[in-house]
């Protein structure tokens, strides 16, 4: 266990835990929401740092990130836990689990680090279950990686406080954020939670010049109609830029959302095209696969600069960051420099 940040005491022996919006207030021995902090004799704890259940190398684009490194792979950790309670949990079996129900390893930040070295991966993802929760692992862990030249990501569902997230986000270059719909309605029921928070992330995140990506999972008759696609696409937009790739992820049924089919490819289809024609450069297909809903394409010159197939890249055609063309694709294309004395 290590004491836990973002909280102060109160009242009673009470703490108040202040990383998320819930703004838990638990009385001795109790732990809140997410399951791995807990108030022990009016300290809080974090008792996931440095137990994972979830260690593994993925494809970057798994994540996904389509516009950092591609064709790399991505050290990647989670632990139990979630500060969400959404209905169609793809990761429900570690997300909705207390740290005594699942199976962790005893890895301390130096050593998350060295085992990312050894694998030969160029970066380290936080995901899985929502990195948020363990924020005291991550920051420790982020700050030693990129030391030592590793990108460090973060996959999460952006419920955060606005005090918290410049110093949970300090070491971190990107983030994939899911904005799982774009209504309160949507977010109230499906998530047990609020979406005013998460569009708060994403426009600090860009403010603080973390590299951000979107996805958003579509699930039918739930958050499918173009009027909400199209909101989100505009807000995106409007919002953050149209350089901010989006990427529209079907659903399957799972967890406590059995009675939905899984996503039309054609219902993805017209959520992309939609997105292109508000003006958004780079929008994504996930989790099916499409003719060429997986490429980049230069938005100068029209030409594929990047193809993928599935989560393998087959071509790579951009130089620095550059289409042969010469017009600049945003994203973050090369490795981050190891600190000076410290070897990668």
């Amino acid at each position: 266990m290590k004491e836990a940040r973002f909280y102060r005491r109160i009242e009673g022996g009470q703490v108040l835990c202040e990383l998320c919006p819930r703004l838990c207030r638990l009385r001795d021995g109790q732990i809140g929401f997410c399951f791995v902090r807990k108030n022990i004799g009016g300290t809080l704890y974090s008792l996931a740092y440095g137990r994972p259940c979830a260690v593994q190398v993925d494809p970057i684009e798994k994540k996904p990130f389509f516009h950092v490194m591609p064709g790399t792979r991505a050290f990647s950790i989670g632990t139990a836990g979630c500060n969400m309670g959404c209905l169609f949990c793809q990761n429900w079996d570690i997300s909705k689990a207390r740290l005594d129900h699942v199976r962790t390893v005893d890895l301390p930040p130096e050593a998350v680090v060295e085992a990312a070295l050894a694998t030969g991966a160029r970066s380290l993802a936080f995901t899985y279950n929502e990195p948020t929760i363990f924020a005291e692992y991550v920051m420790d862990t982020a700050a030693l990686a990129r030391a030592r030249g590793l990108r460090t990501l973060m996959v999460t569902n952006g419920y955060l406080t606005p005090q918290a997230l410049p110093e949970v986000y300090r070491d971190i270059d990107a983030a994939n954020v899911d904005l799982k719909g774009f209504s309160e309605q949507f977010y109230r029921k499906i998530t047990l939670s609020h979406l005013e928070p998460v569009l708060a992330t994403l426009k600090a995140l860009r403010a603080l010049g973390v590299w951000i990506e979107v996805t958003n999972l579509v699930i039918p008759t739930l958050n499918d109609t173009p009027e909400e696609i199209g909101a989100l696409a505009r807000w995106v937009r409007d919002e953050l830029s149209v350089d901010v790739p989006l990427h529209f992820s079907a659903f399957h049924p799972d967890f406590k959302l059995l009675d939905k089919p899984p996503t039309p490819v054609a219902t993805l289809l017209r959520a992309r095209a939609l997105a292109l024609e508000l003006g958004l450069r780079y929008v994504y297909i996930g989790n099916v696969l499409t003719r060429d809903g997986a490429d980049t394409s230069c938005p100068v010159c029209r030409r594929v600069v990047i193809r993928r197939v599935w989560h393998r890249v087959v071509l790579n055609d951009l130089r620095d960051g550059h289409c042969p063309c010469g017009a600049v694709i945003p994203g973050l294309w090369t490795r981050r420099p190891a600190a000076a004395g410290q070897r990668s």
